[in-house]
């Protein structure tokens, strides 16, 4: 096991260094073997990392810029559950010209039980909320009971969801 007082004060200046320069756990460990010949496990090194008070850089992610929508649309909307009155903003996001206009809100404060929330209108008129749990399932509650939306809503309900992710991640 590697520690601190297998080290000479030089050697833990050059590991400082190269955190410095930019090297992750991965790197220290591997030039610790390759320049001291101190074959040291990644817990070995995590260790020594946190005795020299090592402070790694986070990578930088260099994320693809995505064409903002023409036109979103915020509304205002009262999110109540258990008596707790919330406003929470809402997207709506538009429907291109000639498509079906089912419009999809997403919600900025989850319903209770679900990762993420939102509102659903039908081409129809017909609105409803819309949930995915915390295990990934979709659910539609729509205003009217027994409702149901025919295949094309429901793929382009599902298209806009798409689109709301891919926007927001």
């Amino acid at each position: 096991m590697l520690s601190m007082s297998d080290l000479s004060e030089e050697q833990i200046q050059e590991i400082k260094t190269w955190v410095a320069e930019g090297a992750q756990m991965a790197d220290v460990q591997k030039r610790l073997k390759e320049d001291f010949d101190f074959n040291a496990t990644y817990m070995d090194t995590r260790f020594l990392a946190l005795d020299l008070g090592l402070d790694f850089i986070k990578e930088a992610v260099v994320e693809p810029e995505v064409e903002e929508p023409e036109e979103v649309v915020k509304v205002k909307e009262e999110v109540v559950d258990q008596g707790d009155a919330r406003p929470a903003e809402v997207e709506v996001m538009p429907t291109p010209e000639g498509a079906p206009s089912v419009s999809v809100g997403l919600d900025q404060i989850a319903h209770p039980g679900s990762m993420v929330s939102g509102t659903v209108t039908f081409s129809d008129g017909e609105k409803g909320n819309w949930m995915i749990d915390a295990e990934g399932r979709p659910s539609i509650d729509p205003e009217t009971p027994d409702y149901r939306p025919n295949q094309e809503d429901l793929v382009d309900f599902q298209a806009k969801l798409r689109d709301i992710f891919e926007n927001k991640m």
